[in-house]
C-alpha cells in the first residue's frame, strides 16, 4: 500500500485540537481566520467536487486527475485521490488547487482498478491538511474512501453517537463522521451495501458522495438531491467493455470523453463493480430540492441540468431581468465570469448593446500574501480592472449573479464610475439573499447578509448606484422551466426542506427564525 507523506488520515495517527468542539465542526474560516468580513468574497461559496471511476485497465488516477480539473471552481483549497487494486489503496492529498497537489510523479504511483478524487472549499471544518479529502477510514473489509459534497445538520448527535462507541476523530468535518459511521457498520458484520444504506440512516442534511472500497464504486445522494451528481459512460479502448464515471457535474464527464448517462436519483445508491453499475434506492425519494445557486451561479455553465446546459438558463435569467427592471442605457457589461450569461440575456432582451467593461486577472486565485494597504484601497482591482476607454461619459448596466454581503460590489461601482462612467445602473439575476446556507455553502450569519439588514433602495445607496433591481423569486423559478416545488431557495425565502437543530438556527439566524 502507497502511503504519501503529505497524505492525513488514520497512518499519521495526527489530532486536531478539540477546544471548542462547535466552533471547529461549524467553523467556516478560510486560511486566515482572522480575515475581515470585507476580505471574503461577495458570493455564496461552494463546498466541494466529487468524482470517482471504475476502469482496470484505465488509468483511473490521471482521469480522476483531470476529472477534478475540470470541477475546480467548486473548490480552490485543497485536492485529493484515492486509488484501490482491491485491498490495496494508494493515496494522496494536499493543499492547494489540482494541479499543484499532482504531477507525473505522483500520478504514476497512483494505480489500481478505480479511484475517486476530491475537490475542498471548506463549510464544516476549517481549511486545514488534516480536512482534505477523500477521507480514509479502516474496516473488517479492509479501507473505505470517500468524498462528500454536502453539510450534514446534525453533526453534532452523530459524533457523541460515534464516541460513546470509542470512535476518536482526526479531523473536524462531518465527512470524516459519514466515513465513521460506514466504517462501524461494517465492523458489525454487514457487507458493505448493506452497512453503507445502514450508515445513511443516520445522517441528516445534504451529501453527494463518491465511496471507494476493495469491492466497488458507489455513488450516492441525499434523499432530497440538493446536491448534484452525475452519471457518465466511458468506452474502454483497450478492453473494449463500457466502463462508469461519477462527477459532480456533466463537466467533469467531458474533459475524459465520458458521455452523459443519467443523474443519480435522490435516495439512490449506484454501486459499480466490473459487473456493471446496479442501483439501489435506499431512501424513499422526497421531492427533489436541487440548490437553486447551482443554477444560477456553482455549477460551469456548460454542464447541463435537466439536459440544458446552465448557459442558456442563465441567459433566460437576464432575459426576465430586463422585463422586470428596464432601463434607458448605452452598455450592458457583465460581471466576470458568472455574470456574463444573463447580460447577454439583458442584452438581448432590452436591445441595448452588450460588451466588455471588466477584465479578470483569471490567474489571480487564493493567496496567503495579503496585499499591501495601498492595493486594498484601491480595492477590486486586482482581480477586475476597468477598460476606461469603453465606460467614459456611458450609462453602464452592470449584470452580476448575486449580492452577498455588498462589499464586491460597492467597490466594483466605485471602479466604474473613477473609470469615466457617467451613470451605472445595477441589475441581480437573483433575488435577495435574506437567510444563511446549512447545506453545504458557505454563508456568513444573517446579519452579514447585506439584504437581510436592508431593503433594496437602502443597498442601491449603500453600493452607490444610480438604480439597483433584483429578480423577482418567480421570474427566477419560470426561468427553469420547471416545477417551482422541486428547487430549494431557503438563502431566498427561509423556507428550508431539511429541518435545521435549534444550536445551527441560533449560530446563523440571528435576525429571523427559520419558517
Amino acid at each position: 500500500m502507497a502511503i504519501f507523506s503529505n497524505t492525513y488520515g488514520e497512518e499519521h495517527n495526527q489530532m486536531v485540537p478539540q477546544d471548542n468542539l462547535f466552533n471547529n465542526i461549524y467553523s467556516n474560516n478560510v486560511y486566515d481566520e482572522n480575515a475581515s468580513i470585507d476580505d471574503k468574497p461577495d458570493k455564496q461559496m461552494e463546498a466541494c467536487g466529487v468524482f470517482g471511476i471504475y476502469g482496470p485497465e484505465l488509468d483511473v488516477a490521471k482521469l480522476t486527475y483531470f476529472g477534478l480539473y475540470a470541477l475546480q471552481h467548486r473548490g480552490q483549497e485543497s485536492a485529493g485521490i484515492a486509488t484501490f487494486d482491491g485491498q490495496e489503496v494508494c493515496f494522496h492529498k494536499d493543499m492547494g488547487l489540482v494541479s499543484q497537489v499532482f504531477n507525473e510523479s505522483i500520478l504514476s504511483v497512483l494505480t489500481g482498478n478505480l479511484a475517486i478524487g476530491h475537490t475542498r472549499y471548506s463549510t464544516t471544518g476549517s481549511s486545514l491538511k488534516a480536512n482534505a479529502q477523500p477521507i480514509l477510514k479502516e474496516t473488517r473489509l479492509g479501507k473505505v474512501a470517500i468524498a462528500h459534497n454536502g453539510n450534514l445538520v446534525n453533526t453534532i448527535e452523530l459524533r457523541q453517537k460515534l464516541e460513546q462507541k470509542g470512535y476518536s476523530f482526526l479531523t473536524t468535518t462531518d465527512s470524516e463522521m459519514i466515513a465513521l459511521a460506514i466504517a462501524d457498520e461494517v465492523n458489525q458484520g454487514k457487507p458493505w451495501l448493506e452497512g453503507a444504506i445502514s450508515a445513511f440512516q443516520l445522517f441528516s442534511g445534504v451529501y453527494s458522495l463518491t465511496i471507494a472500497t476493495p469491492e466497488g464504486l458507489m455513488g450516492v445522494r441525499d434523499p432530497y438531491g440538493v446536491r448534484p451528481l452525475v452519471i457518465g459512460t466511458l468506452k474502454s479502448e483497450e478492453s473494449g467493455q463500457t466502463r462508469y464515471v461519477l462527477a459532480s457535474e456533466t463537466c467533469g464527464l467531458d474533459i475524459i470523453g465520458a458521455e452523459y448517462l443519467r443523474d443519480v436519483e435522490p435516495g439512490e445508491l449506484v454501486w459499480i463493480t466490473e459487473a456493471g453499475l446496479a442501483s439501489f434506492h435506499w431512501e424513499k425519494q422526497q421531492k427533489r430540492k436541487l440548490c437553486i445557486f447551482e443554477m444560477i451561479y456553482f455549477a460551469r455553465p456548460d454542464s447541463l441540468i435537466n439536459d440544458e446546459s446552465l448557459y442558456s438558463y442563465r441567459v433566460r435569467l437576464g432575459k426576465e431581468l430586463a422585463k422586470e427592471y428596464p432601463i434607458e442605457a448605452d452598455l450592458v457589461v457583465g460581471v466576470p465570469d458568472s455574470g456574463i450569461p444573463a447580460a447577454i440575456g439583458y442584452s438581448r432582451q432590452s436591445g441595448i448593446g452588450y460588451g466588455e467593461a471588466l477584465i479578470k486577472n483569471r490567474y489571480v486565485g487564493r493567496t496567503f500574501i495579503k496585499p499591501t494597504h495601498t492595493m486594498r484601497e484601491t480595492g477590486i482591482k486586482m482581480k477586475l480592472n476597468p477598460l476606461k476607454d469603453a465606460l467614459v461619459g456611458k450609462r453602464i448596466v452592470i449584470i452580476d449573479d448575486s449580492i452577498v454581503r455588498g462589499n464586491t460590489s460597492s467597490k466594483i461601482i466605485t471602479a466604474l464610475r473613477e473609470a469615466g462612467a457617467k451613470e451605472v445602473h445595477m441589475r441581480i439575476s437573483s433575488p435577495p439573499v435574506t437567510h444563511p446556507c446549512f447545506y453545504g455553502i458557505d454563508t456568513d450569519t444573517q446579519d452579514h447578509l447585506i439584504a437581510a439588514t436592508k431593503s433594496p433602495k437602502e443597498i442601491e445607496k449603500a453600493i452607490g448606484v444610480d438604480s439597483l433591481g433584483y429578480l423577482s423569486w418567480e421570474g427566477m423559478l419560470r426561468a427553469t422551466g420547471e416545477d417551482p416545488e422541486s428547487f430549494c431557495s431557503a438563502c431566498f425565502t427561509g423556507d428550508y426542506p431539511i429541518d435545521i437543530p435549534d444550536h445551527m438556527k441560533q449560530s446563523k439566524l440571528l435576525l429571523e427564525k427559520a419558517h
